[in-house]
């Protein structure tokens, strides 16, 4: 069969281009430059070209370095100074005194009144995370000690817990104004000394009270109602391993929802089987 001509190529081509066709693939990929094998009668075909260089970049050295320190973590920011500050602490009165002097949330802590840090045993083994401290939290410098901590230390005593034999701690340690939920860069800049106190706590069992606290500390986007009464695992990468988690209702909520204690009960129910599971009891 004689080969088609190039009238017929570009007839057969247009064809192909108005049905759609705008792709040339075939089975299996095709080197182009490889010479194909010497047939008899023929000159052998030319030698393949050389693959072109690497291209180097035209990007200027001192904006590849620019690039890089923006995509470090920064010391100026509040998160960055935060994070070099949590990681020097190999204690909790460290941590503690760190996070007094830290000046990343100047406005944030010149609305409030303390530093709100912990409360309980350090070293109780079961830790609880709450929001944010509220009125009675900052006047007193203690979590949960208004409306909702008296709430919280009778959900305690349910299940024979009390605070000398829990931790108690927030995402955030010092109220913000109005009460209103943190903020995303409020978070993030108290969320390196939250991940250094879990380290230097070493917890065996961690409960999360609330959305934000769920949100903040599993990273998680899913409502609470979702999350909680359902095992989640914490991993911490200093410790080497992984700790059971519960997601619960924050007390504030029950004291707004009395009808959802029951499912914070359940929570409950299912905590007291853990620590007991994990010898805690």
């Amino acid at each position: 069969m004689s080969s088609p001509t190039r009238e017929e190529t570009l007839a057969a081509l247009t064809w192909l281009v108005e049905a759609g066709a705008d792709e040339a693939i075939l089975e299996a990929p095709v080197n182009r430059f490889r010479a194909p094998p010497a047939q008899q009668g023929r000159p052998s075909a030319p030698s393949p070209l050389p693959e072109p260089p690497p291209r180097a970049s035209t990007l200027p050295q001192a904006e590849g370095q620019k690039i890089a320190a923006a995509e470090a973590p920064s010391l100026s920011t509040p998160a960055g100074a935060a994070r070099a500050l949590a990681a020097g602490c190999a204690t909790l009165a460290e941590l503690k005194q760190a996070l007094v002097n830290f000046d990343g949330l100047a406005e944030l802590k010149r609305g409030a009144k303390n530093t709100v840090f912990a409360d309980g045993r350090p070293d109780a083994r079961i830790m609880l995370i709450g929001e944010a401290p509220g009125r009675d939290e900052d006047e007193r410098g203690l979590p949960f000690v208004g409306r909702a901590g008296k709430l919280l230390d009778r959900m305690l005593a349910a299940i024979g817990r009390d605070r000398s034999n829990v931790y108690i701690t927030n995402v955030l340690n010092w109220r913000p104004p109005q009460n209103r939920e943190p903020s995303p860069e409020e978070a993030a800049a108290c969320l390196p000394f939250l991940h250094r106190h879990i380290e230097l706590a070493d917890p065996q069992l961690l409960i999360l009270l609330g959305a934000v606290s769920v949100r903040h500390v599993l990273g998680s986007t899913e409502g609470i109602m979702r999350m909680r009464g359902r095992w989640e695992t914490y991993q911490s990468v200093h410790l080497g391993r992984a700790i059971p988690v519960m997601p619960t209702l924050h007390p504030a909520f029950l004291l707004r929802q009395p009808a959802a204690k029951r499912l914070a009960w359940r929570d409950l129910l299912m905590i007291a089987e853990k620590i007991e599971q994990l010898g805690l009891a």
